[in-house]
């Protein structure tokens, strides 16, 4: 940490005041000049979103970002953190951030005056210089602005019209910072009605008392498109005041939802080093939420966020670590049995339609996650026709016909070499998988195989039922329809 200096030296050590804007700025070119990563993090967003907060920031925008949830609104905000210098001086003492060289406060003013050149510097550490107000019903003026102190006054024997009687709210104290301000449509009309001055003409009224007080603070908003119509809206003066609106977006691919979930999912590296999750495993658990999104059940204007990924990752890993220490193995691979972990992870995440919840958060998971082993299966394999002519002969027709004879039973809490011994077992399936999917290595044609086997009972080819984390695959259901 830095320690305090004396106005003079401060000068003398060629300090140039800058606002928070031009920090950011000359930063972030010095980055893009030498070809650093301006933002880390922000992954699928080096196209889209990262070119219009570049522009946003080299025109000097406060900037409203705008999607649905789980798109890395407040991540973006934060990133911006890193384009501050990492200290900022002010004068000693100051509760809003005072440069010795532009003083706004009475405090400051007062300070320099009576010191001068020896007046004291402290530093603030950028790590400090970021405020973050989530935007509820009940915040209110003096929340963020301030508010008169009757204490202060009575303390310090001060008329209600001195300055020094204020009391400072959260955005004068965010003086020379970054201000996120969340879920700005849930923010009362008359709430937002008193950032219009901050934003544009730097005046700050309380109570009345009206200060000239040219605060400089990069402003970052976040909304949802759906708190628009659902809780609230953004009031057009405010909106008009906002240099920059950008959208966000979900992942557009699965290999970036794969990339963010990897990034964002809180799993050790021991974990990581005895639990082995095949790339169709990572791909099928991406897939569930871009069904998820297009699901007859799932409210789209809701979103389905990509904390969804990343919580499931970490149960679906928490499933394995569990399969080790009940069984005693030192290692183990993630299995299709395993999703059903994933299911608490979901319910929570999705907001249901009335179709959706006439069925039942459980059962819509269970549908998504069958829907997207459907998917995954597809791309792989041939498709399977639900519907065909008696005696025509199919890709899994031998598979089905063993299945005439036999069953079988696939536990989660089986070591590895049981539970590859029942897979194995269905002889037909091996080697179909063998014969479409030879080039995948042997963790991901395993996982093919209850690939497969989901498929054919999802199209109605096998039976599938689950009974205390023991799926069983046959023809029992079948065979009564068929008498």
């Amino acid at each position: 940490m830095k320690t305090e200096i004396t106005f003079k030296e401060l000068k003398e050590s060629g300090y140039v005041h800058r606002t928070v804007n031009q920090e950011i700025q000359a930063n972030m070119i010095a980055r893009i000049q030498s070809k650093q990563p301006v933002f880390e993090g922000l992954v699928g967003y080096e196209d889209s979103v990262v070119p219009q907060l570049k522009k946003a920031i080299l025109a000097g925008h406060h900037i409203n970002l705008l999607g649905l949830r789980g798109q890395a609104k407040t991540r973006i905000a934060r990133s911006m953190l890193d384009l501050l210098d990492e200290y900022m001086p002010i004068v000693a003492g100051s509760e809003i951030n005072d440069s010795p060289f532009m003083p706004i406060s009475k405090f400051a003013r007062d300070t320099l005056a009576e010191h001068g050149d020896e007046a004291l510097i402290a530093w603030v550490h950028r790590s400090q210089r970021f405020f973050e107000k989530l935007a509820t019903p009940d915040v209110n003026v003096s929340d963020l602005i301030g508010d008169i102190d009757p204490i202060k006054a009575a303390t310090l024997k001060l008329p209600y019209s001195d300055e020094r009687v204020l009391h400072y709210g959260m955005i004068p104290r965010a003086n020379r910072c970054i201000f996120v301000l969340n879920e700005l449509p849930d923010l009362q009309a008359r709430i937002q009605v008193s950032l219009f001055n901050i934003l544009q003409e730097g005046d700050v009224q309380i109570r009345g008392f009206q200060l000239r007080m040219p605060l400089d603070i990069q402003f970052v908003f976040t909304a949802n498109p759906e708190d628009y119509t659902n809780r609230g809206s953004i009031v057009t003066p405010l909106k008009d005041r906002i240099g920059s609106q950008i959208f966000t977006h979900y992942p557009k691919t699965v290999a970036l939802a794969r990339a963010i979930t990897e990034q964002e999912a809180a799993i050790s590296d021991a974990v990581k080093a005895t639990v082995h999750v095949s790339d169709l495993a990572r791909n099928l658990l991406e897939e569930v939420s871009f069904v998820a999104r297009a699901s007859e059940y799932v409210d789209s204007k809701s979103g389905v966020s990509a904390r969804l990924s990343i919580s499931a990752m970490e149960n679906l890993m928490a499933a394995g670590k569990l399969r080790l220490l009940e069984t005693g193995m030192l290692a183990t691979r993630i299995r299709l049995v395993d999703f059903t972990a994933i299911i608490p992870s979901m319910t929570g995440k999705i907001e249901l339609v009335y179709e959706g919840e006439q069925e039942g958060a459980d059962e819509v998971a269970q549908i998504l996650i069958d829907a997207a082993v459907t998917v995954q299966f597809e791309k792989l394999f041939p498709r399977i026709s639900k519907l065909e002519k008696a005696g025509t002969s199919t890709p899994y027709s031998e598979i089905v016909a063993w299945f005439d004879e036999n069953l079988v039973e696939l536990n989660y809490t089986d070591i590895d070499e049981a539970f590859d011994e029942s897979l194995m077992s269905v002889k037909p399936l091996a080697a179909f998988v063998r014969e479409y999917a030879s080039n995948l290595d042997e963790s991901d044609q395993l996982f093919c195989m209850e690939l497969v086997l989901w498929a054919l009972a999802e199209s109605g080819k096998l039976d599938k039922t689950a009974n205390e984390g023991v799926f069983q695959f046959d023809m029992s259901t079948l065979r009564k329809y068929e008498r």
